[in-house]
């Protein structure tokens, strides 16, 4: 599995390279670095959420950008199964947008989880590779992206491979 995770970081670092010969953006680093992410707030009866994933792009060409985004997800059940789950992360992250409103992202996310169920606790780490296409309009891109590790023995976080995805970048 470690194996498959560094040789997917060296295809992305070379990409990240290829790509970088060929900018039409500004020779300043800074004006062509985005801040931005996503966050989550969820409140239920039994079940509550909070999210926040704040990240940061560098803009190689009009087309291609890259970076690292963070991840913490706090959750809170209150059913009969009492349980509290933080987990926190890395993420790499990289976009390409074919045409103007069409955008294809692969992002790499290693995240520890804790979890506290009843009386007795657990620790793991999970890794996802996503595949993704979304919808762009100005700063905000919404769509799907597929899991391509997804293990649904495995994966406490998410009941499918394939989840919704919202960035918004400045």
């Amino acid at each position: 599995m470690h194996k498959t995770t560094y040789l997917l970081f060296i295809i992305i670092i070379t990409s990240l390279n290829a790509f970088s010969q060929k900018s039409t953006t500004s020779n300043n680093f800074l004006e062509n670095v985005r801040f931005g992410g996503g966050f989550n707030i969820g409140l239920g009866s039994s079940y509550s959420t909070f999210s926040i994933s704040p990240s940061a792009i560098y803009g190689f060409s009009d087309e291609f950008s890259a970076g690292l985004g963070l991840t913490y997800v706090y959750i809170k059940n209150k059913s009969a199964y009492r349980s509290t789950t933080n987990l926190f992360g890395g993420s790499i992250l990289v976009l390409y947008k074919p045409i103007n409103y069409l955008q294809l992202s692969t992002e790499l996310e290693e995240l520890k989880i804790n979890q506290k169920y009843n009386a007795e606790g657990f620790s793991q780490w999970q890794t996802a590779l996503y595949l993704g296409l979304e919808y762009v309009s100005g700063n905000v891109s919404v769509g799907l992206r597929y899991d391509l590790l997804y293990d649904k023995t495995k994966n406490i976080t998410q009941p499918s491979a394939l989840t919704p995805v919202f960035r918004f970048y400045f």
